[in-house]
């Protein structure tokens, strides 16, 4: 057993690979692992956990929302959960909610038409108020998903560069092991050997960190395509909420004028 573990230490690998490479390729070596890898770790598990959380909440905030119905989308139970709520399907129903009562109080100052708490009813939009009402809630959306995609790009970077700093640091290495069997006049393959192991530690290097930081690339894009998939869908349902809300308003005032 003793002997065994002698010979694995005197057995060259990537440390002997990193001692025969030269200050170049040391540097790229340690700027891979220290700052490469930390870099791609701390994103990935950053990310995971906030849209992991994002997702969560969306999903108990559109069920919720299911629940209630477009007859109860002005609920104040509804309306309190989504300020507490900080998923991003609670803040497009917000941001929508604001501007849609908004509307609701113009209209409610003209006719009068107040619920005894003095909350605006549901009232006639004109088209360009519904418009108004689908921009922000276009706009709020986009600005979601920017924040879902904070720091994506610098995973996406990492994936490219790591390879090719991996690949630059072997070429040189290459071709400074070469350069010294050329200045020594002889060709010994003994002489390269330790050269060539040390330029390819670069590039074992950079795999290291591009292969993770590939898969959690992959991974965390899924995730926030879902999400956005999701918010979309949110949002036409809101807005077939309100569309049907219009449409009792139209046929209630049918209604009363056939009445009169």
């Amino acid at each position: 057993m003793t002997s065994l573990l002698i010979l694995a230490a005197e057995t060259p690998g990537a440390y002997y690979a990193y001692q025969n490479s030269d200050a170049l390729g040391k540097a790229i070596v340690i700027f891979l692992i220290l700052v490469g890898s930390v870099v791609t770790w701390t994103v990935m598990i950053d990310k995971t956990i906030s849209l992991y959380r994002a997702k969560r909440l969306s999903n108990r905030f559109d069920a919720l929302f299911r629940e209630f119905g477009e007859e109860n989308m002005m609920s104040a139970q509804l309306i309190r959960e989504a300020e507490y709520n900080s998923g991003p399907v609670a803040a497009i129903y917000s941001a929508g909610m604001e501007k849609l009562l908004d509307f609701y109080a113009m209209e409610a100052e003209k006719s009068g038409e107040y619920s005894p708490r003095g909350v605006p009813k549901v009232c006639k939009l004109s088209d360009a108020q519904y418009n108004a009402v689908e921009a922000v809630l276009e706009r709020e959306v986009s600005s979601q998903l920017k924040e879902l995609e904070t720091r994506i790009g610098l995973l996406a970077t990492m994936v490219s560069l790591s390879p090719f700093c991996g690949l630059f640091g072997t070429v040189w290495g290459v071709m400074m092991a070469f350069c010294g069997i050329a200045a020594a006049g002889k060709a010994d393959f003994m002489a390269l050997a330790p050269g060539v192991a040390g330029a390819l530690l670069t590039t074992v290097a950079g795999l290291v960190v591009a292969i993770p930081a590939l898969i959690g690339y992959n991974w965390l894009t899924a995730v926030i395509r879902q999400l956005t998939v999701q918010m979309d869908n949110f949002t036409e349902e809101f807005l077939v909420a309100v569309k049907l809300s219009q449409l009792k308003v139209g046929s209630r005032k049918d209604n009363l004028a056939e009445r009169e």
